[in-house]
């Protein structure tokens, strides 16, 4: 396969997710683009943080779900640590559950891994633009918020860190500890803790009830 030929000075970019398939999926199609390249890869949150040291990156592509810490504490890091690197999510959740979070975290965008390879490539050249990249439903959705049309009602929900809401998600899709500690790379006993302190914030007296709360969030995606 001949060479492709590369512009100079061309955008570089840091995939972290913590599959590799995915990784490579990336790869691939950012390779296609002559004006960018991949310098690095991490599959958590520390060696993210060490790429970015040694690679310099432009744009870091950041899945939300990491083993360790979350993809949202990684890209507030990244805010505050080397805030001239920009940020871009592609996650498999769904963006009305964490687009608005990860863009407070400051990240500059958010695309659902759903979405396919040329919207990537879109979400990519968008950001690098100085624009900020949402899919048309969300952004429709985050404008009427703004305009008033309709009234947003804050959940209590916004009071869980963004570990303890990604336990409370998982809970809603009837995952049980162990379950959430092999998905989240975390121990058991942490997810315990997690879920004690949810029940706290959302002021639930049992385990039963935070789980009958959580499904019943998953089903609606209404606000608690």
């Amino acid at each position: 396969m001949a060479n492709r030929q590369v512009t100079k000075n061309p955008r570089m970019i840091l995939l972290v997710d913590d599959h590799p398939l995915t990784r490579h999926g990336m790869a691939q199609l950012i390779s296609g683009e002559p004006d960018l390249v991949v310098c690095g890869e991490a599959g958590n949150a520390e060696r993210a943080l060490e790429s970015v040291r040694t690679h310099h990156p432009d744009l870091v592509l950041v899945d939300v779900t990491l083993p360790g810490k979350p993809g949202l504490e990684l890209i507030k890091d990244l805010n505050s640590l080397f805030p001239e690197v920009l940020v871009l999510v592609v996650s498999m959740h769904d963006e009305s559950l964490y687009a608005e979070r990860a863009l407070r975290a400051g990240a500059r965008g958010y695309l659902m891994k759903s979405a396919g390879g040329e919207e990537l490539i879109k979400a990519i050249r968008q950001v690098f633009a100085g624009q900020v990249y949402l899919s048309e439903k969300l952004a429709s959705k985050m404008l009427n918020s703004l305009s008033g049309s309709r009234k947003q009602v804050p959940g209590v929900l916004s009071a869980l860190s963004d570990r303890e809401f990604e336990v409370f998600q998982l809970v809603g899709e009837g995952l049980t500890t162990n379950e959430i500690a092999a998905r989240l790379h975390i121990s058991g006993k942490t997810v315990e803790t997690h879920r004690l302190h949810i029940r706290d914030k959302l002021q639930l007296k049992t385990p039963a009830e935070l789980t009958k709360h959580a499904v019943r969030w998953a089903g609606s995606g209404s606000v608690l």
